[in-house]
């Protein structure tokens, strides 16, 4: 799709902020409309966009309210979120990825980066459901090729061993679930093959190296062992 294509809904309460996003976006070729409240935003159509800017604090409802709201709704859930904040702690930003985000830009920043990361979420997005049809297994930019037995992130090729496949393989078809090492044992290892706690959580760091900036999704329960967090 060409970025003309695109239709991005620009959220924020700062009308001359939205204004300058909503100029110089139209000048790479996006199709750009504006809200100055969540509120406002929930009027228009917003499933007819291929991703959303939003502003975290706003008076009344919130980004992060809103940004809630959308992921529970299936219609709205799939398009990608980029949120424009003056809060960066850390916290804000682990609540912004826990509900769904796909970036995170702290203000004051330039309009060259917002650009770039925009074309960036949207590049993902597009190799995302072009895989679609493909027998995958995915969490946002991380996607398992079931048949090849490959696994690209944020659209690299990257190489596991066939341990790592299979430990991120069962971790992404059970989200949530969390398995005690043994029972990662049971699942993945030969039954003949003796294998210790150790191995499994020297596996389990790797296997996190390799997943970049989604490492912190694989998670551990402190006494029961390891889970993805989606």
């Amino acid at each position: 799709m060409k970025d003309e294509s695109y239709r991005i809904l620009v959220v924020d309460d700062e009308e001359d902020l939205c204004e300058i996003l909503k100029f110089n976006l139209e000048m790479e070729g996006y199709i750009v409309n504006t809200a100055n409240s969540a509120e406002e935003a929930l009027t228009l159509d917003i499933a007819s966009y291929h991703l959303l800017l939003l502003d975290v604090m706003m008076g009344g409802m919130s980004g992060f309210a809103l940004a809630k709201q959308l992921k529970s709704n299936a219609t709205t859930a799939p398009i990608p979120i980029v949120f424009l904040t003056a809060k960066d702690t850390e916290n804000d930003t682990v609540t912004g990825f826990t509900l769904g985000a796909d970036d995170y830009i702290a203000k004051p920043f330039s309009i060259r980066e917002v650009i770039l990361r925009i074309k960036a979420v949207l590049r993902r997005t597009a190799h995302q459901n072009a895989i679609d049809n493909q027998n995958t297994l995915s969490y946002k930019g991380i996607i398992i090729n079931l048949d090849q037995k490959t696994i690209t992130v944020d659209g690299q090729n990257v190489s596991f061993s066939k341990t790592e496949y299979e430990l991120l393989k069962l971790l992404l078809e059970e989200k949530n679930r969390v398995f005690s090492r043994q029972q990662l044992i049971d699942r993945i290892w030969p039954s003949d093959v003796q294998v210790s706690d150790r191995t499994v959580d020297v596996n389990i760091t790797r296997l996190r190296k390799k997943i970049g900036q989604y490492a912190t999704h694989i998670a551990t329960r402190q006494g029961f062992g390891y889970y993805f967090n989606a």
